[in-house]
């Protein structure tokens, strides 16, 4: 089951399957990816072309709130990395700051590889 933020609207956590799922729907999601420039190299979740896809390693998060403000108005951002770590960490932080609308990929790229789009390469 999703967990939700105090004061959060939308879940904090969802699974692959239910990234998937909104996706198909064509809700007005925006892709946040928070890993590292070779990572991102390496494999990311496709974006359908009727969903934002936002490329900003984890440690450039704060200098680009206007970039991740301007998306959220939009419509909720999924954020993932490799597990689903470091994109918790940022969907809380975002949270905190009173950005709302950030939404953790439980198990990150790994878990869509696995889960929905095997095509998708895994790495370790």
């Amino acid at each position: 089951m999703p967990t939700k933020n105090e004061g959060q609207t939308e879940p904090i956590e969802l699974t692959a399957p239910a990234v998937a799922d909104r996706l198909r729907a064509g809700e007005p999601i925006t892709l946040l990816d928070v890993r590292e420039p070779a990572e991102r190299a390496f494999a990311a979740i496709p974006a359908p072309a009727s969903v934002g896809d936002l490329f900003i390693p984890m440690a450039e998060i704060p200098s680009r709130i206007p970039e991740i403000r301007e998306a959220l108005a939009h419509g909720p951002l999924i954020v993932y990395c490799h597990h689903g770590v470091r994109s918790m960490m940022v969907a809380q932080w975002l949270a905190s700051q009173g950005l709302t609308g950030a939404i953790n990929l439980a198990g990150g790229i790994d878990a869509w590889s696995v889960e929905v789009e095997p095509s998708v390469p895994r790495y370790r």
